[in-house]
């Protein structure tokens, strides 16, 4: 059931968890929740060594799970891959590669979460349904590719808000 049907079955009339609060205020249940699970974040990026542009791939770290979207060692993801980077409050306000869709940017730049966020849907194949999930679009696996394979793989998708997920978004008040 998704936080706004909670709310207004129960009769509270307190809003959802993540509204009205700074992101160094979540617990860290509440930070994971935040998270919808597309698995944008888990493609490889990268960078121009000349201009500092990120540039997405549809190419999966090595964890992801291009079956169900998601990282196959999420507890142990930071020894298992040297670059995985654990998103924090503060880092969240610095990266620039975070997908337009990523909930923890979207609050953080002051707007709220989509309808099709499985915090507001209580439907996690809303993300899939809005075309937002990185599920069925994983072409490979980094351990899979060379490095100069990598550049072939190179995408625009990710860095773009999709069609279907455009709806939904509004700023927070």
């Amino acid at each position: 059931m998704s936080e706004k049907k909670k709310s207004r079955k129960s009769g509270a009339a307190s809003e959802p968890f993540w509204r009205g609060r700074a992101l160094a205020d979540f617990s860290k249940t509440e930070w994971e929740r935040l998270c919808d699970g597309c698995g944008r974040c888990c493609l490889v990026k990268l960078e121009d060594e000349d201009t500092g542009e990120i540039h997405f791939t549809d190419v999966g770290c090595r964890l992801l799970d291009p079956a169900r979207a998601c990282c196959s060692d999420y507890g142990h993801r930071s020894r298992r891959v040297r670059d995985c980077i654990r998103l924090s409050p503060e880092s969240v306000a610095t990266l620039t590669w975070l997908p337009p869709t990523c909930a923890y940017r979207l609050l953080a730049q002051g707007e709220d979460l989509p309808d099709w966020h499985p915090l507001v849907s209580g439907r996690p194949e809303s993300v899939v349904e809005a075309g937002v999930s990185v599920l069925g679009r994983v072409s490979a696996l980094e351990d899979e590719l060379s490095v100069d394979e990598l550049l072939d793989h190179i995408v625009a998708w990710p860095a773009k808000v999709p069609k279907a997920a455009k709806k939904g978004r509004k700023k927070r008040d």
